[in-house]
């Protein structure tokens, strides 16, 4: 009975340990009033410049393959192209920032800061930014529009900026699904490589439709890679990627499968195009993010992975225009 209120006044005890480093620090950490501003380079940052490669391959892709019908490199139009192109994938990028952030998905992010969840922005600010790439994009594509007289490309234009905002924006975006990589090869790979080649000759060779599925193919690999690193804090936040639905193991199995298979597309093309096979080069850079997608420990790690893949692709898409044009 005695020994009773002794243990119960021993209970605090844990509390008044020395903790480690300054409380006061910690708190002010935490207090979105002490919170720094954004800077140049945080704005920067979260245009996530690894990705933009992703954007310049079915460019490359796509010019190439029109030179193949008309023997005339078109550089304005291809300059335009590549406009919309880095432009939506910035707008993307900025436009997913903003989203996640206030859906609360970036609160404890393994990758690079965001500037929504950091609160170092304020997400207006942030989606305001992502509009204004959308708007860029949109009039260099009207400028295409007009110069090749292809009004019809008006929709198509309207429908990349809207699955562009529909990726993590809107009541049920796609990207929470499930879906991210199918779009990815649809937009980043088919329409941005086959609309690059038909505003320039006006036809879709058979090139252009095997080039268009080897971009589809590593840029899902990127966004494969990504979600890997992020796969426990999407599983958390109730992000259903792709990663999340199938699992590490056959996500390794998947990314590993379409980096192949996009090789396997440049050797056959190879076939007709010898210089195509200088494609094999960038196996230099793919083979090391396969195998740190299979052996990482820490998903910081598959950061690195990501650029790999980021430089394969834009290595892959400079050699088959090469090739063509050749």
């Amino acid at each position: 009975m005695a020994g009773t209120p002794s243990k119960k006044r021993k209970r605090p005890g844990p509390s008044k340990q020395p903790s480690r480093g300054n409380p006061q620090k910690v708190h002010e950490a935490r207090d979105p009033r002490h919170v720094e501003p954004a800077t140049t380079r945080d704005w920067i940052s979260a245009a996530r410049l690894r990705t933009l490669p992703l954007a310049v391959t079915p460019i490359l892709i796509g010019t190439g393959a029109a030179m193949l019908v008309t023997d005339v490199f078109h550089w304005v139009i291809a300059l335009f192209c590549l406009i919309v192109s880095v432009s939506l994938q910035i707008g993307v990028n900025y436009a997913n920032d903003y989203s996640d952030g206030i859906r609360g998905t970036d609160d404890v992010r393994v990758g690079p800061t965001r500037l929504t969840a950091s609160r170092k922005v304020k997400p207006r600010a942030v989606l305001t930014v992502a509009l204004v790439f959308f708007l860029i994009a949109a009039i260099a594509g009207l400028a295409i529009v007009v110069r090749t007289q292809q009004w019809w490309l008006i929709a198509v234009g309207a429908v990349c900026i809207l699955a562009a905002w529909l990726y993590t924006g809107g009541k049920r975006p796609y990207g929470y699904y499930g879906l991210g990589e199918l779009f990815v090869f649809v937009f980043f790979g088919l329409v941005a490589t086959l609309g690059t080649t038909w505003v320039q000759a006006f036809a879709l060779p058979q090139e252009a439709w095997f080039g268009a599925v080897g971009a589809g193919l590593l840029a899902c690999a990127v966004l494969l890679a990504n979600n890997l690193r992020d796969i426990d804090q999407d599983r958390k936040a109730g992000k259903r990627t792709l990663t999340v639905l199938i699992g590490r193991t056959a996500t390794r199995w998947l990314f590993t499968v379409i980096v192949l298979v996009a090789f396997v597309i440049a050797c056959f093309l190879g076939l007709f195009y010898p210089i195509a096979w200088l494609t094999l080069l960038a196996l230099l850079s793919a083979l090391p993010a396969i195998l740190i997608v299979w052996s990482y420990r820490a998903p910081r790690e598959l950061v690195v992975a990501l650029g790999l893949m980021s430089l394969t692709s834009v290595a892959y898409g400079a050699f088959l225009c090469w090739a063509f044009v050749a």
